[in-house]
């Protein structure tokens, strides 16, 4: 079951209240029972592998180009 987290809209209190999918979200804080709230989150964004540079996205003919002017 996924752990949600809510904020009152009134006394800015932060909880968390681990639910099933199908279950309507938390309207009342359970402090003040003001209006809460649920906070969503960006999903974090994970890098795996050897290492990203920057020639990782160019062209071949670029690159081809850059070896002939060493040379």
């Amino acid at each position: 079951m996924p752990i949600y987290e809510y904020e009152c809209s009134h006394c800015y209190f932060r909880f968390e209240r681990k639910q099933r999918f199908d279950e309507e979200p938390v309207t009342v804080c359970p402090k003040c029972q003001g209006k809460a709230r649920r906070v969503l989150h960006s999903t974090p964004i994970i890098f795996k592998g050897n290492g990203f540079y920057i020639t990782d996205n160019r062209r071949s003919n670029d690159t081809t180009q850059n070896k002939e002017k060493q040379e």
